[in-house]
């Protein structure tokens, strides 16, 4: 364990600090980007007073210093007052906080764009001095530079606009937004679901912008409640529940003079995502992804803009379905291009000429690629993060783009644990952004070889550091793995054991899940000073497992979920809990079971199904029946309901409630968009009628992602009462 640089006194941990400013993880940078001369590395780092408003800091190359260089509120010093649109937007990228929450360099950089309150900021970073380039009473959103810089284009009341930096002029691109109609916006799904959060791209020429026209009108409007302290608001959205009608899409090319738009034909079927789209480098041809709605095929398609023609440069299908990637990349040469592909049964990178054929593939084995972050076209390599040492770690790594040697890729990256990796335009160097159980996240600068050059944020755990005064009671966590019952996979987990044990005791047990796709508990990055540790200090045994469904492990380990939910998952959680009975310190009349979103359906499911091991659960902002989630996540894994009724009604809560027979809380926020509140209501009525006690604990005002110090504070409190007043 890194040690503090001088002697500590321990401090107890509490709920209301763990919330609380300063943040316990310590310089924690987000948004880390290469200025465009190279010449700095900027990022948004929390103030110390308040870790939820935003300011710009870089760090200077050339000085070698940190500092601030923008403050938030030297350009918006009020309340900022969100549109509807852009609350949704954040609650979707999953940003929380004020002040700078985005911002984008010009192509030169020397200037940078701030989108703040609705309108639009222009900072000269020579002169240190900001202009307002819009003011109105319409909300400005989706802020771009164009590619050299010479306009800003966002999206205002559902339509495109452009702005001549230069002159000051405005141009609208687009005139029918309105209502049902949404021009260079994404839709619902594509945001929460394919991590889609524009809809529209520049050409790399600065001449034309693709756009994506919306129709939402055969999407049914639901009137969802939002349950205020103060108020109960009546919102009515357009939510694609699964099996039900999608927005109608368009994809459409434009110039930017608004002379002429020009749709592209997507053929008759209506029924598709287009979850990506991307230009060429030349700017004559145009790329987009369609993809099916059972999500079982994927075509890569080009669109000449001259000869309007199109072409088809590969398709891949799936007996399941297929995980979307932003890992395509156009190489400079105007020849060939780089894909991911899971055709193996692991996520690989290939690659392909523009005549759709198969030049090599570039990685290879029973491991999994995690993202493309670099094509070296110059010296011949291509820089990736994955799991080729373990899937419990993410590394940078290198391959030859000739292909030749796929399965001898060289790690580049050297200590253990999780590195998230930026390169520099110039392919020479990375930030990179690393952590481990033991070292809170270090931000360090690196040439592409690996060999570090200098810290942008040490974070070392010194007497000044704020988790400092609690690090010497911070307990590692033992990782295992172990086999599901039926022996098909190998199941990793993590064991964290209170400090200072006592000899033939038995303590509670507390199974942290989520076990949802696309997602992974089990790594060796920092949690710091959080609930667990917490948890520790009460006295619990915490213990998280990835079941099958999860990710970085390949289809094989994703599919067993495939048309029936919770049930694999929940057999596999069994089977952590089979382990922990054979622990002479854990007391298997006491163990609980707490999770949120799907780990809050998983809660449920193992407390209504295996209540023998789950004795008692906490289940947050559940999923109770799949008939209430939306079209894009729910038939990916439970196809279409007319095509597996069976496989939603088994893959419900509600044929289990009766299972129940230990204690159960469960809670939700009352304005939550996503996982929608009726989830819940439909839960309390169902063990109503059953004759089934419960707590409840609702959260008016909030989403679902449970945001604020207050809500945070008292949510946790209440989380960890229920569980002391059942297990001691």
């Amino acid at each position: 364990m890194q040690a503090p640089a001088a002697a500590t006194s321990t401090e107890q941990l509490t709920i209301e600090r763990i919330y609380s400013s300063p943040s316990l993880n310590g310089q924690t940078p987000k948004s880390l980007k290469f200025s465009p001369d190279g010449t700095r590395v900027t990022y948004l780092q929390g103030k110390a007073e308040d870790l939820h408003r935003y300011d710009l800091w870089e760090y200077n190359l050339a000085s070698k210093e940190n500092k601030l260089l923008v403050d938030s509120q030297s350009l918006f010093s009020g309340p900022e007052n969100l549109s509807d649109e852009e609350k949704a937007r954040r609650e979707r990228q999953r940003i929380y906080g004020v002040g700078i929450m985005e911002y984008q360099f010009s192509q030169d950089g020397s200037a940078l764009l701030f989108p703040l309150n609705g309108d639009i900021y222009y900072y000269h970073l020579a002169s240190k001095t900001a202009k307002r380039l819009t003011e109105t009473a319409g909300f400005e959103t989706d802020v771009k530079f164009s590619p050299k810089g010479n306009f800003v284009s966002y999206i205002r009341e559902q339509n495109i606009y452009v702005l001549n930096i230069a002159s000051g002029e405005e141009r609208q691109l687009t005139i029918d937004g309105a209502g049902a109609i949404k021009n260079g916006m994404s839709e619902f799904v594509a945001q929460e679901e394919m991590s889609r959060m524009t809809g529209y791209w520049w050409s790399p020429n600065e001449k034309h912008i693709a756009f994506l026209r919306v129709d939402e009108t055969p999407v049914q409007t639901v009137i969802r409640n939002e349950i205020y302290a103060e108020k109960i608001e009546l919102i009515e959205q357009r939510y694609p529940a699964t099996g039900t009608n999608n927005v109608h899409i368009q994809l459409a090319v434009t110039d930017i003079q608004a002379k002429k738009i020009r749709f592209v034909d997507l053929g008759d079927n209506q029924d598709i995502y287009i979850p990506r789209v991307k230009w060429l480098n030349d700017s004559k041809k145009l790329s987009y992804q369609l993809q099916s709605r059972d999500q079982k095929t994927l075509t890569l398609k080009t669109y000449d803009l001259k000869k309007r023609r199109q072409k088809t440069l590969l398709t891949e299908t799936s007996t399941h379905w297929i995980n979307l990637h932003k890992d395509l990349t156009f190489l400079k040469d105007n020849n060939s291009f780089i894909w991911a592909s899971e055709r193996d049964g692991y996520k690989h990178l290939y690659h392909y000429n523009l005549k759709g054929q198969l030049i090599s593939q570039l990685t290879k084995g029973e491991w999994v690629v995690d993202s493309l972050t670099r094509v070296d076209e110059k010296n011949g390599w291509l820089y990736f993060t994955g799991r080729a040492d373990t899937p419990l770690e993410r590394h940078l790594y290198k391959v030859p783009m000739t292909g030749k040697t796929p399965e001898h890729v060289q790690r580049i990256s050297k200590r253990n644990g999780f590195h998230n990796i930026n390169f520099s335009a110039t392919s020479d160097s990375y930030i990179d952004s690393f952590s481990n159980t033991k070292t809170p996240k270090q931000v360090s600068l690196h040439l592409a070889n690996g060999e570090h050059v200098t810290w942008l944020a040490e974070n070392k755990v010194t007497t000044a550091h704020p988790v400092a005064p609690y690090y010497d009671d911070l307990v590692m966590p033992e990782f295992g793995s172990l086999k599901s019952d039926d022996g098909q996979a190998d199941l990793f987990y993590k064991l964290y054991k209170p400090k200072n044990m006592q000899p033939g005791k038995k303590y509670p047990v507390i199974v942290r899940v989520y076990g949802g796709p696309h997602a992974q508990r089990v790594t060796n990055s920092w949690q710091g000073a959080d609930m667990t540790q917490y948890m520790l200090q009460q006295g619990y045994i915490v213990y998280q497992l990835d079941n099958r469904g999860s990710n970085y492990r390949g289809t094989a380990f994703e599919f067993p979920i495939y048309e029936t939910l919770g049930q694999v998952e929940v057999a596999d959680q069994i089977s952590g809990v089979k382990y922990l009975h054979s622990l002479p310190y854990v007391d298997k009349e006491r163990i609980g079971i707490f999770g949120h979103s799907y780990g809050g359906y998983m809660a449920l499911m193992t407390m209504f199904k295996a209540g023998d091991y789950f004795k008692a659960g906490v289940s947050g902002a559940p999923v109770t029946d799949w008939m209430l989630y939306d079209t894009h996540y729910t038939e990916r894994y439970l196809n279409h309901p007319k095509v597996n009724a069976a496989g939603y009604q088994q893959s419900s809560v509600f044929p289990y409630v009766s299972g129940l027979s230990g204690p159960l809380m469960v809670y939700h926020g009352m304005a939550d968009d996503n996982v929608l509140f009726t989830n819940t209501t439909k839960l309390i009525k169902s063990l109503q009628d059953e004759g089934k006690l419960f707590e409840l604990m609702t959260y008016p005002g909030s989403k679902h992602s449970m945001r604020g110090k207050k809500v945070k504070v008292h949510l946790n409190s209440t989380i960890m009462d229920f569980f002391d007043r059942h297990f001691k």
